[in-house]
């Protein structure tokens, strides 16, 4: 059983390089004890995202469903042939990873299958449930069991996950709305979308990552450069789209190139030896 929970922990992280380069340069950075935890949860969250955005000549809602399924009898039973499910189910199980959130994320993954348009109750539910779980499933393992840490840490890790998937509506509004018709921002007209509605927009991004910061200085040693490094990463994105006009994003995925990101990782790792974060 070692060498088989071994080799599916290898395959997500397999799966986290192949599909981010950002984020494994973060998790990189994590203490080793943290690497094939978070390895797992990003190949879970990965594998679901997969399948509502590009398994097009496929039963999409069938599938999720037979995902969902497996991801709880994995849970339960304490073993899945599904390596990405094994892995997945090993992380929430040693470090008590709620159901709660786990059903919150598969909830907003099936409301892509249907939602085309957000109401501001739906919009929060959808940022809660995709991407604000996923930091607090993070900082399940990086407390690793102290729930005061935890506790203090809960409202920040929100944060963070919502300012990241924020950030991404707006880098992905081409494929989203062009290719997917999803609209994701309450009372937005993408045919009409005007530079005051972008600028409303990063208002509340930035609230978003001011208060996340106050999180991240306070995360445990091993966890902390690797958080910086991700928030550093989406900081400097959501500032490149700042500074590009509506039109521009709407026609354009940005991007931080490669070399980019691998000097923000030395950057961010000499303040980090220095005590700067």
């Amino acid at each position: 059983m070692d060498l088989y929970s071994t080799t599916t922990f290898k395959c997500s992280k397999l799966i986290t390089k192949h599909y981010s380069t950002s984020f494994t340069l973060g998790i990189r950075t994590l203490d080793k004890k943290f690497h094939y935890p978070i390895y797992a949860i990003y190949g879970f969250v990965r594998y679901a995202d997969e399948i509502v955005d590009t398994f097009h000549d496929f039963d999409k809602e069938k599938l999720l469903k037979k995902f969902w399924e497996d991801t709880y009898t994995a849970i339960d039973e304490g073993i899945s042939l599904n390596p990405v499910l094994h892995s997945f189910q090993q992380v929430v199980n040693e470090y008590h990873i709620e159901r709660e959130l786990i059903e919150a994320f598969l909830v907003s993954m099936e409301m892509d299958l249907h939602k085309d348009t957000y109401t501001d109750e739906l919009y929060k539910t959808y940022i809660y449930g995709s991407a604000e779980v996923v930091g607090l499933m993070c900082l399940r393992v990086f407390c690793e069991g102290d729930k005061e840490a935890y506790d203090k840490l809960k409202e920040p890790a929100r944060a963070l996950g919502s300012a990241f998937q924020k950030v991404n509506f707006l880098r992905d509004i081409k494929s989203d709305y062009k290719e997917r018709g999803r609209v994701y921002f309450p009372g937005v007209d993408f045919r009409t979308f005007t530079k005051a509605e972008k600028e409303a927009i990063e208002e509340d991004i930035q609230k978003d990552f001011d208060f996340a910061y106050k999180g991240i200085i306070a995360l445990p040693k091993g966890a902390r450069l690797g958080v910086y490094l991700a928030y550093i990463y989406y900081l400097k994105l959501f500032h490149k789209i700042k500074n590009l006009p509506a039109d521009r994003i709407m026609n354009e995925r940005i991007r931080i190139p490669d070399s980019n990101k691998l000097a923000l990782l030395t950057k961010t790792y000499f303040m980090h030896r220095l005590n700067f974060i």
